[in-house]
């Protein structure tokens, strides 16, 4: 049991669109990730998904309409809705999810990661 500065774990890392798990708890992972750009279209069919802002802002497109989330705000997305992240500047935020959860969902991607780095 050890306290985890997050800034301090922000600055190992550059690429985006790349989670890194820095806890775990109950099955779930406690993800970090920086995001510029836009994602792929996805969902997680058996997995809900928390994005929890740190730093920037993240749009969340649905095929229903988009919501957008600022610094220290927070979303739960429940399983099976597709979503799309879009971050026109740099974000840096915070994901709980199961740990058996594919980062693209069943979608395979360029951008898919299969593995994720503890940091």
């Amino acid at each position: 049991m050890e306290k985890v500065n997050i800034a301090e774990k922000f600055d190992l890392f550059e690429e985006y669109w790349t989670p890194k798990i820095i806890g775990q708890l109950n099955g779930q992972d406690v993800k970090i990730a920086k995001v510029k750009g836009e994602f792929v279209w996805h969902d997680h069919a058996n997995e809900d998904e928390m994005f929890l802002i740190i730093k920037g802002t993240l749009k969340l497109e649905f095929r229903d309409r988009t919501i957008t989330l600022h610094q220290g705000e927070m979303l739960v997305i429940p399983k099976g809705i597709e979503h799309k992240p879009i971050a026109e500047e740099e974000v840096h935020l915070l994901l709980f999810e199961p740990t058996s959860t594919k980062h693209t969902g069943e979608i395979v991607h360029e951008m898919t990661k299969t593995d994720h780095d503890r940091i």
